[in-house]
């Protein structure tokens, strides 16, 4: 065993003697050690609870030959970072993440992990460092909450008490209805209840089989899902305590091209949220697999979209996916039209193929998960624009785009931050026929990349969403909808085409065939980059400015450099 260099030998003495002060006894030091990364935190919606997932699963290792050793991880609530200078510490936190999980494991030589992620950056965060230890990995994620429902039997989630502020700015609701909303949007413990990035990332994590069957769907703080951990808990003892099934189940045998490929066609399927591509090219890149944001586009044309789930639909949430069969069924449906959408034969934590757990999963229910025969769209919900404005690529969510919005001509109105951006929608600045512009918003430009669903909300419940289309070298929400392009590469704070745009330019959006780009000869452009000098915001504390120097940009999963020759 791994954990062996740790507790074995008259040498380790005194490593024993410091592990028995945290209880262990004699026996103990025959099993395999298993490290519980948590993620509890009691700030974030989705994981305030998860010390008591943590217990059960502690209870479930002991229980069956192994010695559980719990840590944390840092975590961000996306939502309460959201429209302030608090979301330029998400996207960094999850290196942050990755690189506790990195130390913690491989400091003390633990054998095998079971992870508990659920929200925003810390799935992504905990699969990055998972990767890098390489040892068998079971990740068992806090689950969904409810939607919440209004007087009236509305359902209702996060995006629709941002979006209730920009109707409330428009005088389109009254103060009351506002704080009705506000107290139902979020009724319980879980990962926020649409298809936005926390639950994106848990139901592509059962797509590339290092999640069990269910991860993605099963609600929170439920006997099902208390289930679900339990059984987690066992697998991950079966797998340390067999020699040859821990050399097969190794992070990276699981997480390898095939799972990659299988993760963005079940994102394609169900029109998950843009941040997944930044997500997924981070992980392709330390799980060693060469993933280029061309090969989306590619994925999407064989990949019928079959699956709507708020923000593109706002009646479907996610135990609405649940009972309709899940994530099983939505790739056991996409699988019937062949072409390799799926790779069947990749493994699975379980110890069976993603072909043998899906084998008997079937629709239940057709106004949810849409049959290949009749798809929302033949194509999937994801597509990377590039032209003179993206020459690297930009992400949009196309199963949130109003179809009118699709191929779109129109005026830039330029803000140098989201800030900026949200005093100047709110302020009338924005008119129908406009492209709301923000930049500097970028890995480097920000620092930190925030996501912009104040600004997205503000112009949907203003009534703009097919009116007003929007870009940025930033991101968005999960919860997200509407013409809205973000991770627009080279950034505007590397030189990109997007820090030298006018108001007025003209900006041409095609998404069918993928194009991005202003109406501006190479002359001109050269012309505007000859007198540029990209804006350097000032920020507060030492790790934003530590990030800022290591960060690449979107098209490169915004990973930090760590090649310098």
């Amino acid at each position: 065993m791994r954990s062996d260099e740790v507790k074995k030998g008259y040498n380790r003495a005194p490593h024993r003697s410091l592990f028995r002060a945290t209880g262990l006894q004699d026996e103990d030091f025959d099993k395999p050690f298993i490290g519980v990364a948590n993620s509890f935190n009691e700030v974030i919606p989705g994981h305030f609870f998860l010390n008591e997932y943590g217990a059960i699963i502690k209870d479930e290792i002991r229980k069956n030959g192994c010695v559980p050793f719990e840590f944390n991880t840092i975590g961000v609530d996306d939502g309460i970072a959201m429209g302030h200078d608090g979301m330029l510490y998400s996207l960094p936190s999850r290196e942050i993440i990755a690189n506790s999980i990195e130390t913690v494991m491989n400091a003390h030589k633990l054998d095998a992990m079971i992870c508990i992620p659920n929200c925003d950056k810390i799935t992504p965060g905990m699969i990055m460092g998972a990767l890098r230890v390489n040892v068998p990995t079971v990740f068992v994620s806090g689950g969904p909450m409810k939607a919440g429902k209004l007087e009236d039997g509305t359902p209702v989630d996060l995006a629709t008490a941002f979006e209730a502020v920009g109707e409330y700015e428009a005088g389109q609701i009254t103060e009351e209805k506002l704080i009705e909303i506000e107290c139902a949007a979020c009724p319980s413990g879980g990962s926020c209840s649409g298809m936005f990035t926390a639950n994106s990332m848990n139901t592509l994590m059962e797509a590339m089989g290092i999640a069990l069957d269910g991860n993605g769907t099963i609600l929170a703080r439920t006997p099902e899902r208390e289930a679900l951990l339990r059984v987690a808990a066992r697998r991950i003892c079966e797998i340390a305590k067999d020699e040859a099934e821990s050399e097969r189940l190794k992070m990276r045998n699981i997480l390898n091209e095939n799972a990659v490929n299988n993760a963005f066609a079940v994102d394609m399927a169900m029109g998950g949220s843009s941040n997944t591509v930044l997500h997924m090219l981070a992980i392709a890149r330390e799980a060693g697999v060469d993933f280029n944001l061309a090969d989306i586009n590619e994925m999407s044309k064989r990949v019928s979209h079959i699956a709507k789930i708020s923000p593109s639909l706002t009646t479907v949430h996610m135990e609405d996916v649940h009972n309709a069969g899940g994530v099983s069924a939505v790739m056991s449906e996409i699988a019937k039209r062949g072409n390799n959408v799926l790779a069947l034969d990749n493994p699975t934590v379980e110890g069976n193929t993603i072909g043998e757990r899906i084998a008997t999963a079937e629709i239940k229910d057709t106004n949810i998960i849409h049959t290949i025969d009749n798809p929302y769209s033949k194509v999937g919900g994801l597509a990377i624009l590039f032209g003179n404005l993206a020459q690297e690529g930009a992400v949009v969510k196309t199963a949130g785009i109003d179809p009118i919005m699709r191929v779109y001509t129109g005026k830039a109105v330029c803000f140098d931050s989201q800030q900026k951006a949200i005093v100047g929608i709110t302020g009338g600045e924005v008119k129908a026929g406009d492209v709301v512009v923000i930049r500097y918003e970028g890995p480097r430009g920000g620092p930190g990349m925030q996501e912009m669903l104040s600004p997205t909300s503000l112009i949907m419940g203003m009534g703009l969403g097919d009116k007003v289309a929007l870009i940025t070298d930033g991101r968005f929400s999960g919860a997200t909808r509407g013409a809205s392009i973000g991770h627009v590469s080279p950034e505007a704070a590397e030189g990109g085409v997007i820090g030298l745009l006018k108001d007025g330019d003209i900006i041409d959006i095609d998404v069918d065939n993928y194009q991005l780009s202003v109406r501006l000869s190479d002359e001109e452009i050269e012309a505007r980059r000859a007198n540029f000098k990209p804006i350097v915001k000032e920020v507060q504390g030492s790790w934003l400015k530590q990030y800022r120097q290591l960060v690449t940009n979107a098209s490169n999963g915004a990973m930090l450099r760590t090649d310098f020759e």
